[in-house]
């Protein structure tokens, strides 16, 4: 029950996140789902910090990774959004639109994942030397 407490506050504040900051981002771009995009990549980004700090470098204990990845994270992030958004582009004939968001999402996210492997590595090895 605990874990799903865990889950489910996070997701409330996921959720909150992604409208408030989504929003924020989308206004002014009217044909392009620019705030889903960010909103991906960002998630991706903190995803992959936060699985290799505490898979690799044990440090988020289990509550916590679940808590930010599943909760905060999963709330966060939009892949159900970015379905209905392209499907809209493909609906309505904006077939570059289309193109250019199906690989933006797809290589920014994995971009991003990598950058938090990266920094995350980079981030413990940095800890490691200073309580050494």
């Amino acid at each position: 029950m605990y874990t799903v407490l865990l889950v489910g506050i996070g997701g409330f504040i996921g959720a909150i996140l992604r409208y408030t900051l989504g929003g924020w981002i989308q206004d002014g771009f009217v044909n392009f789902p620019v705030g889903t995009l960010t909103i991906n990549t960002i998630g991706s980004f903190f995803l992959g910090l936060i699985m290799y700090l505490s898979e690799y470098q044990g440090f988020f204990s289990e509550e916590t990774r679940i808590f930010l990845t599943i909760g905060v994270i999963g709330a966060f992030t939009t892949l159900s959004t970015f379905g209905y958004e392209s499907f809209r582009l493909l609906d309505d004939s904006k077939l570059t639109l289309l193109a250019i968001n199906l690989v933006s999402t797809v290589l920014f996210s994995m971009l991003a994942v990598y950058l938090g492997k990266i920094v995350a590595l980079s981030f413990s090895t940095y800890l490691l030397g200073w309580i050494k």
